[in-house]
């Protein structure tokens, strides 16, 4: 997995599957929502995300009242995310 952030997007390529990638994720976002009350999350071709992730991106909205919006560009990831009633709550579209 690759992670870069440009203003109030981070952009990720690659498959996001392990806990230093969840370490890496949260890392930068944390970053990121410092100076930036909603983000862009892009996860370009990543089929599955963690569910400590998962658990992450609710924090954020729920709590923090971090706007979040998701791009996905997996089908597959698009599937899980509208199965798992994120969809909404996450700000997933396709992308």
């Amino acid at each position: 997995m690759e992670i870069t952030a440009s203003g109030n997007t981070i952009k990720i390529t690659g498959n996001i599957k392990s806990v230093s990638d969840y370490q890496e994720m949260k890392s930068v976002v944390d970053s990121v929502t410092e100076n930036h009350k909603s983000i862009v999350i892009d996860i370009q071709d990543s089929i599955s995300i963690t569910s400590s992730i998962i658990g992450f991106f609710n924090k954020l909205v729920l709590k923090d009242k971090i706007g979040l919006s998701m791009r996905v560009g997996n089908e597959q990831l698009l599937e899980l995310l509208d199965d798992l009633n994120l969809t909404t709550l996450l700000g997933v579209r396709k992308g």
